[in-house]
């Protein structure tokens, strides 16, 4: 089956996630797992092999000097222009304290965009998505028509650090989904994750605001909470996009653990393709379907 990952990561040394020392040391206690990286053209084979077409995520360019966020940025347009079939496109996370220079690198990003652009809110070491920073940010996205992925649920950024390395989990929390989804009804939201631990309040924000997407990466299915396995196939099923969040899983995992949770094949072909080509359409994304 094709798949249209709509949040991964970088597997290439440059992009890859997690960059220091430390946040490499919190990968193996948090995921039990270790880099293993890959070059530009490696990483396209790897989703030509299995039929993908991604949006990436660089998320922490924004905690990165600004020139050497547009180096980043630069760098993901460049691997897109090189590889248009496998990448279709990437979300853009900048800290909204950056004020006018950070919304300025976004209005250039999404004047140099080749396929899908998406600004990530993560209250991750940022303020939370309802904050009033962000406000000029989300008119751009209106004005560009341009979606906003707004981060729900809990995090492995800082988990285990003293303090959880200064991340507040309720930053992340759903009332700050739905704060932004009614304030700025126009806007195109997508909300990222599975809600744990707060994954019943989110299904409300979900049933309540229904121009909202729901991408579910970071977890395998088969850990999802009762509440989300039951909607999934009914109320959700129009709305769920497939994440990887590669290259911390591997497609071949994520594959076997959804089929392992009994939905039908109509559901899996929404979850894995079908619904995130209407999402992509309904915005006029430039992409070649695979």
């Amino acid at each position: 089956m094709k798949i249209i990952d709509i949040h991964s990561h970088w597997g290439t040394r440059r992009g890859y996630p997690l960059q220091s020392e430390e946040e490499l040391a919190q990968q193996k206690a948090t995921w039990n797992s270790a880099p293993q990286y890959v070059s530009e053209a490696e990483m396209a084979a790897h989703l030509r092999a299995g039929n993908v077409q991604a949006i990436l995520d660089l998320g922490f360019s924004k905690f990165r000097p600004i020139e050497e966020m547009q180096s980043l940025h630069d760098y993901a347009f460049e691997t897109e222009r090189a590889f248009p079939d496998r990448i279709i496109g990437h979300w853009i996370h900048i800290d909204p304290r950056m004020k006018e220079v950070g919304l300025r690198e976004l209005r250039r990003c999404i004047d140099k965009r080749l396929g899908f652009l998406g600004f990530a809110v993560s209250g991750s070491l940022s303020p939370p998505p309802s904050d009033e920073s962000y406000a000029p940010f989300y008119r751009l996205c209106i004005e560009a028509n341009v979606p906003a992925l707004i981060f729900v649920g809990t995090t492995g950024l800082g988990a285990g650090l003293p303090g959880g390395g200064g991340v507040i989990l309720d930053h992340c929390h759903p009332r700050h989904l739905d704060f932004v989804a009614a304030h700025y009804p126009k806007l195109t939201i997508v909300a990222a994750r599975p809600g744990w631990p707060w994954q019943t309040e989110t299904i409300a924000v979900l049933m309540h605001k229904r121009n909202i997407w729901y991408d579910l990466h970071g977890w395998s299915p088969k850990y999802h909470t009762a509440d989300l396995k039951h909607e999934i196939p009914r109320r959700l099923k129009d709305r769920i996009l497939f994440g990887a969040d590669y290259p911390l899983f591997t497609y071949e995992r994520l594959i076997r653990d959804w089929r392992a949770e009994g939905y039908s094949e109509d559901v899996l072909e929404r979850l894995f393709y079908r619904n995130a080509e209407a999402f992509l359409n309904g915005l006029g994304v430039k992409w070649t379907s695979s």
